[in-house]
């Protein structure tokens, strides 16, 4: 049976590939190289394939080269549009920066402002009640004097009487001249007292109202005072708490915590006291007590702003090359944890502390190279890694912007790069919520 088959097979391939000899001729003797089918078959296979071979490794060159070529555009085009975002991103730094000056230079004003308000309202406390005291006198005398006309009206008025009704007492007092005299003095000196008097009082109540005019300005300016300092406490303070809250960090805990560790009290800026003659308080000095209560507060943001971690670790033009989270690892193909941020840039790149804080470790750790790790308040620590230099020494007090380390590729590292940390209370959290939250502040 497999004779038969072979046989037509072979038949088939005679027909096809017919058999075929390749004479070699030398000058003294002639061979012939004898093709059977199947060598003829294998011979075209082999040709086809490597055709084949050729066609595809051609085309797949060619698909390389033009998928390399759009791949470099589309690269040069990418890193265009991230130089672009990176100027836009430095520019509104610059802006923020500005405003945050010009913040302050409100907030500087606003407390010069609160200083001359705080001598205005003490010295018209203390003209007003020098006033007060001043018009009860003057009320006093003006009443006891117009007693004493009174007084002497009746006197005047009874005298009359008495000379007319007795004529004999008119004859009597026509003798006696020099008390007639004495008593015409007195009622004389009596009218010019009262007269002047009438003029003192009237002089007062000018100087009253002229005063009163003087008191509803000066309100009125204190008011308007008041208001510009409201809304510069409004738009110093609610920046600094939307902040806090966008970094997910408690605001009440951590300005507690703040004013624990700053409980020292002096300066000009006490709160106005109360009467202590039992009077209710001012709505001045109410509103005035709430606006030192405002600063209070923004000066413990600012505090709690220095020692949180809301600064950026690099100045200068750096590229985002690695974010917060699980990434593919190119050694395994398997996903693996990554505990902070990378930003890429030039070797030996300035790197800054980015909150107030201690240094507790600075030297060569497994992995991280050259490292610094700085504990901060609040529970909070930052770890900068990969460095080619260490400006800081364990145990030494750094503040935010010192600069602590300089860019390199030290340890486990693919190139020139900072990996970025942020731990709080041992755990590591994402740090660019940090610096996103801070983007619109500082």
């Amino acid at each position: 049976m497999r004779t038969r088959l072979a046989i037509k097979i072979h038949a088939f391939l005679e027909q096809r590939f017919p058999e075929r000899r390749v004479f070699l001729k030398s000058d003294s003797d002639t061979r012939f190289i004898r093709l059977k089918s199947e060598t003829q078959i294998v011979a075209f296979a082999g040709a086809t394939v490597f055709v084949a071979w050729t066609i595809v490794a051609t085309a797949i060159l060619l698909m390389d080269s033009i998928g390399s070529g759009n791949f470099r555009e589309q690269a040069k085009r990418d890193q265009a549009t991230y130089q672009e975002r990176l100027n836009a991103i430095s520019a509104e730094r610059d802006a923020r920066a500005e405003e945050a000056v010009a913040a302050q230079r409100r907030f500087n004003a606003a407390l010069a402002q609160i200083s001359v308000m705080q001598s205005e309202l003490l010295e018209s406390e203390t003209r007003r009640r020098e006033l007060e005291t001043g018009i009860e006198v003057i009320q006093t005398t003006l009443r006891a004097t117009m007693k004493q006309r009174e007084s002497a009206r009746e006197a005047l008025a009874a005298l009359k009487e008495e000379s007319g009704e007795n004529n004999a007492a008119h004859l009597a007092a026509a003798e006696l001249p020099a008390q007639m005299t004495f008593m015409a003095q007195a009622l004389e000196r009596t009218a010019q007292q009262r007269d002047k008097i009438h003029s003192d009082a009237q002089s007062a109540l000018e100087a009253r109202a002229e005063l009163e005019l003087e008191i509803k300005l000066m309100q009125e300016r204190n008011d308007q005072i008041f208001r510009q300092l409201e809304e510069a406490m409004t738009v110093s303070v609610e920046p600094l708490d939307k902040m806090f809250r966008a970094a997910g960090m408690p605001t009440d805990s951590i300005l507690e915590q703040v004013r624990r560790g700053y409980s020292g009290q002096g300066g000009p800026l006490t709160p106005l006291s109360f009467s202590t003659r039992g009077e209710e308080p001012s709505a001045d000095e109410i509103r005035a007590n709430n606006l030192l209560q405002q600063m209070d507060q923004l000066n413990l943001y600012r505090i709690a702003a220095e020692r949180a971690p809301f600064a950026n670790p690099v100045r200068a033009a750096v590229r985002f090359t690695s974010g917060y989270g699980y990434r593919r690892d190119p050694k395994t193909g398997g996903k693996r944890m990554h505990n902070g941020s990378d930003f890429a840039g030039k070797h030996g790149t300035d790197i800054y502390a980015t909150a107030d804080g201690v240094v507790t470790h600075a030297g060569w750790e497994s992995g991280f190279g050259k490292l610094v790790k700085i504990r901060h308040d609040f529970g909070i620590e930052t770890l900068y890694a990969h460095n080619s230099q260490i400006n800081v020494k364990v145990g030494q007090r750094v503040s935010r912007g010192d600069h602590i380390a300089d860019m390199g590729s030290t340890g486990r590292s693919t190139g020139t790069h900072l990996h970025y940390e942020v731990h709080v209370n041992g755990r590591p959290v994402n740090p660019m919520t940090y610096i996103k939250a801070a983007r619109n502040v500082f």
